[in-house]
């Protein structure tokens, strides 16, 4: 992991989606007047003819790119995650999940590091929103190269898709010769005393989680659950069965999100418990987004003790 090189995810976002707009004439991206901050502006600029501003109307974004998907286009819709799930929820249910439609959801601002915006625009139950519809695919990338990956490989693939970015710079964490795949994961570390499963810029948090209990001897592994749905199943199972102690750890509900995406498959595979860290039942707060995950205990050192607390307890 890079700390010296950091990137927000909204940013490379907005730099994947100019380059597949260069390749692919049938890309198209609609904005909610947030292009500024969601970076679709990087392609309003060079590709104006296939950039739509419809303004702050949400619900009719959603609509719109449902028509432009059933004349063979491939609709990138963004704005803040708030607006995306809570405002344009029917729409996105109605007119692009229920027919099955090929709308990519490219939303940002997820979370509580959205910071000083404060609790009305800090989303932290979009996971359990879009997981729950039929046909919809949920991912959170956790660093630059990830969430180019993952935007070049929605474009290739058909079907509802949404996508959440953060506000904040993460530090690098791949590099070219890792490889991402719809449904899967990817494993840091072997370590037998427990698992830390991530997602975001909670990965970033997690592997240094890692190092400190490294210094503690205590070998655990992390795994970033880049895709919510479909989650990858078979590294859940596998780590339940070869590791102590298994910890998830998100920037969302600990309702509906992945914590209990990861426990549905715990359920119906291989009962084992799990500590889920998250926000626990509430909305967030205003402020400095390190202060606020300090505040909501999500800080890697808040996951370091959960796991040797829960160590010492087994």
């Amino acid at each position: 992991m890079d700390l010296n090189n950091c990137k927000a995810t909204r940013q490379s976002y907005g730099e994947e989606l100019l380059e597949l707009g260069k390749e692919y004439s049938n890309i198209v991206v609609l904005d909610a007047d947030l292009s500024k901050s969601t970076m679709t502006n990087l392609f309003s600029k060079e590709i104006p003819e296939r950039f739509f501003d419809i303004g702050i109307a949400e619900q009719d974004m959603m609509a719109t790119a449902a028509g432009l998907a059933t004349c063979n286009k491939i609709p990138f819709v963004s704005t803040f995650a708030v607006f995306a799930c809570g405002r344009a929820y029917d729409q996105i249910r109605n007119s692009i999940c229920y027919p099955n439609l090929n709308v990519k959801i490219c939303a940002t601002h997820g979370g509580i590091t959205v910071g000083e915006d404060g609790a009305t625009h800090q989303m932290l139950e979009d996971f359990a929103l879009m997981r729950v519809l039929p046909n919809m695919r949920v991912f959170c990338p956790s660093d630059d190269l990830q969430t180019k990956w993952l935007i070049r490989k929605m474009s290739s693939e058909k079907g509802p898709m949404y996508a959440r970015m953060g506000r904040l710079k993460t530090p690098s964490i791949y590099d070219e010769n890792d490889e991402f795949n719809i449904g899967g994961s990817y494993q840091f570390g072997y370590g037998k005393d427990g698992t830390i499963f991530a997602c975001g810029m909670m990965v970033a948090e997690a592997i240094k989680a890692q190092k400190i209990l490294k210094e503690n001897n205590i070998d655990v592994r992390v795994v970033d659950m880049y895709s919510i749905k479909p989650i990858d199943r078979d590294v859940i199972i596998k780590s339940a069965k070869e590791t102590g102690v298994l910890i998830s750890v998100e920037e969302h509900s600990v309702i509906g999100g992945l914590g209990s995406s990861i426990s549905e498959v715990l359920t119906d595979e291989y009962p084992k418990k799990l500590i889920r860290m998250g926000i626990n039942d509430r909305f967030g707060k205003s402020g400095n987004a390190v202060q606020l995950m300090k505040f909501f205990k999500l800080t890697a050192e808040d996951i370091a003790q959960k796991m040797m607390i829960n160590l010492e307890i087994n």
